[in-house]
């Protein structure tokens, strides 16, 4: 069955840096958008970015554009999002997603088929 597992979460400060991994199996990866969502306390699951099969297309949302960078290792079956200048409201717990859908297509949660189980990124004071 399909499983995606994301790493590299934990607690951070003003200004860090953080690489957050999904790692994909069962399916054929190269053929799937990939999508970062998080879910910060008390609101809603939110798209963060996604990326087409062969990495050529990427979206960020609104709020991390320009600090955040989304990758993918088709020979890996992994997808990297690399988190730049953080700030506080960016604590949550990050997802990955899989979806067959078309990336520039991909932009709601209803789009992706398979989740990870999310890792926590941590704003420390």
């Amino acid at each position: 069955q399909v499983q995606l597992v994301e790493s590299g979460g934990g607690l951070v400060q003003a200004g860090d840096s953080l690489r957050l991994s999904c790692a994909a199996s069962g399916l054929t990866f190269s053929t799937y958008t990939m999508g970062w969502f998080r879910q910060a306390p008390g609101k809603e699951r939110e798209i963060v970015s996604r990326i087409s099969g062969n990495g050529g297309t990427q979206f960020f949302g609104d709020s991390v554009k320009g600090r955040f960078t989304i990758s993918r290792d088709n020979a890996k079956n992994t997808v990297y999002l690399q988190m730049d200048s953080l700030e506080p409201e960016d604590t949550a717990v990050y997802y990955c997603a899989a979806t067959s859908v078309a990336a520039v297509l991909a932009g709601a949660q209803r789009h992706y088929n398979y989740w990870g189980q999310g890792t926590q990124v941590t704003f420390s004071s």
